[in-house]
């Protein structure tokens, strides 16, 4: 599966919350870095293990419905793509609406996620979690920094 094939492919599973074969899409020794973290919330997830781990809750915590505008950019680097979308939905612990803007940087190699960088706004999460208090220990999955 090429770069763009994988994204598109990991944004259906994320819809479906599949979450264990949206984990699997990682090299074994692929890591998944969030460069915006806020203090307690791990700032990287070395290992499909850990990244599996770490996504295994997600649905409990966010009922994502749709991804939109979605578009994959191809960098320099036939195995880099930069992916901009916009993840729609409801927290569920609240039921309010869920929306916001993600843009990942994601080196393929072998069909399989290596480097899955982050770039999520953690104020805009917060607000739209209702509790910026909750953020940190919402999605910290068991993962450690």
């Amino acid at each position: 599966m090429n770069p763009h094939e994988l994204v598109k492919h990991a944004l259906k599973l994320l819809v479906s919350k599949d979450m264990s074969a949206f984990a699997g899409l990682w090299a074994e020794t692929g890591a998944m870095e969030f460069p915006f973290a806020p203090p307690g919330y791990p700032q990287r997830l070395e290992g499909r293990a850990a990244i599996q781990e770490y996504l295994r809750g997600y649905p409990d915590i966010l009922d994502i419905r749709e991804i939109t505008e979605q578009v994959v950019h191809q960098s320099v680097d036939p195995e880099v793509v930069i992916a901009e979308f916009t993840a729609a939905g409801i927290v569920v612990a609240t039921g309010r609406p869920y929306s916001l803007r993600y843009i990942a940087v994601i080196t393929v190699r072998d069909g399989e996620i290596q480097h899955y960088r982050d770039y999520w706004n953690p104020l805009a999460a917060a607000e739209v979690m209702g509790n910026s208090d909750e953020l940190p220990t919402a999605f910290s999955g068991g993962a450690h920094d």
